[in-house]
């Protein structure tokens, strides 16, 4: 069919910038571990990668629907590879201070602001409504291959050379996925009625559409709750691994590439599965998986780092089962003319939530040492998949998003 070729085409340049921005992203976050081992410098570093994310969401949304969602992916997708090429030249000639990356990391995050919301909201333009969910598994895959071969890549490069060739290879992947975009075509909304008199009355219409179903709405706190404790595990999974393992580098980068591995195989299962299940089923059985992996993850002991590579596989395979559905749930609601404000809402909500766990996990890791927080999230998020199960079971409250 003429939809997944433009998919083939899509996913097949994304992989490449995916790719080279996990080298980067776990790179910079050994880097800063190994160089402070402080839970609180790579605490803010990832309160600057969430802020503008966070604080922009509501508003980019309105613009989404008024611009060309592949031009906006590609201008972004380019403004992310600027700031690679900037602070690699930096660490080609030296080692720049912390506050040099802080700023690089505030400009990636403003222009994936703009790049993932206006990617998702293209999606229902692309594929049928009812392989939504498949699509979901499909993105799911794209994005867990990248983060097995990231890692370890990454850490191969910055060993070899410097994390400024990193940084540079960073570039070259967004090149790739700007001329595959620009090889597809995708059908834009129509003007007349993507387009309201005043940002204001669109950002308030943005609200409403998001506000008028329900079942969404519910998802979105519960997805608020669960980003509070668990987002700050992406940088603390690395500081797991050298403070209370002992390891470096390599073992870090195995961590990063089991959980990559179980996302693929999450995303497996979820593209082979379809709609058999519905959405919420998926979203508690995730949730209560991920939780207990934590939990387990918070009083293994530190001889038994094979055991915290096997529940990093589980947590992994879990996730799709959260994010695909969760996305599919959400485009299903809404009409492609209010997707990209409504898509920019929930993400910004889940953005705001994150930095009240980063501000938090910093200082309980250095005083209680890491594991803490991997129990005590794991109680927490295993609790709201209980609570969105019970929500849902036996009742028609997830059709209603359909309707």
């Amino acid at each position: 069919m003429h939809w997944k070729r433009t998919f083939a085409f899509i996913f097949s340049g994304q992989i490449f910038s995916i790719l080279t921005s996990s080298m980067v992203q776990f790179s910079i976050i050994w880097h800063l571990t190994e160089t402070t081992g402080s839970a609180s410098v790579l605490m803010i570093a990832g309160l600057v990668g969430f802020l503008p994310q966070a604080i922009l969401g509501p508003f980019i949304g309105v613009w989404l629907d008024r611009w060309n969602r592949k031009l906006t992916m590609i201008i972004s997708d380019s403004m992310i590879a600027v700031t690679s090429l900037i602070l690699g030249a930096y660490y080609l000639w030296g080692d720049p201070s912390l506050w040099v990356v802080y700023v690089v990391l505030f400009i990636r995050s403003v222009a994936s602001s703009f790049h993932a919301p206006s990617f998702q909201a293209a999606v229902p333009l692309i594929a049928p409504e009812d392989q939504l969910t498949r699509v979901a598994g499909w993105q799911q895959m794209v994005f867990s291959a990248s983060s097995i071969l990231g890692p370890a890549l990454g850490i191969a490069v910055y060993s070899a050379t410097s994390l400024g060739t990193v940084l540079l290879l960073d570039v070259a992947g967004a090149l790739i996925a700007n001329v595959m975009l620009l090889m597809v075509k995708i059908h834009q909304p129509k003007p007349e009625v993507v387009q309201a008199p005043s940002f204001r009355q669109e950002f308030i219409l943005g609200w409403r559409t998001f506000v008028s179903s329900k079942p969404i709405v519910f998802i979105t706190i519960a997805m608020a709750g669960f980003s509070i404790v668990f987002m700050p595990l992406a940088m603390l999974f690395p500081l797991m691994t050298l403070e209370h393992f002992g390891r470096g580098g390599y073992s870090a980068s195995v961590i990063e590439a089991v959980f990559g591995i179980g996302m693929i195989l999450g995303g497996v299962l979820l593209s082979v599965l379809g709609s058999k299940w519905r959405d919420s089923t998926y979203m508690s059985v995730s949730l209560v998986i991920i939780g207990l992996t934590c939990l387990l993850s918070g009083v293994v002991g530190s001889g038994a780092f094979a055991a915290f590579a096997v529940l990093s596989f589980f947590m992994g395979a879990a996730a799709p089962l959260f994010n695909g559905p969760y996305m599919a749930m959400i485009q299903k609601a809404y009409e492609p003319e209010t997707l990209g404000r409504v898509i920019s809402l929930v993400s910004s909500m889940g953005m705001l939530s994150s930095p009240i766990g980063l501000a938090l996990a910093g200082p309980v890791a250095d005083r209680y040492g890491v594991q803490v927080w991997f129990f005590w999230s794991g109680i927490v998020v295993a609790l709201i998949g209980i609570v969105v199960f019970l929500k849902f079971y036996g009742k028609a409250g997830e059709e209603q998003v359909q309707g």
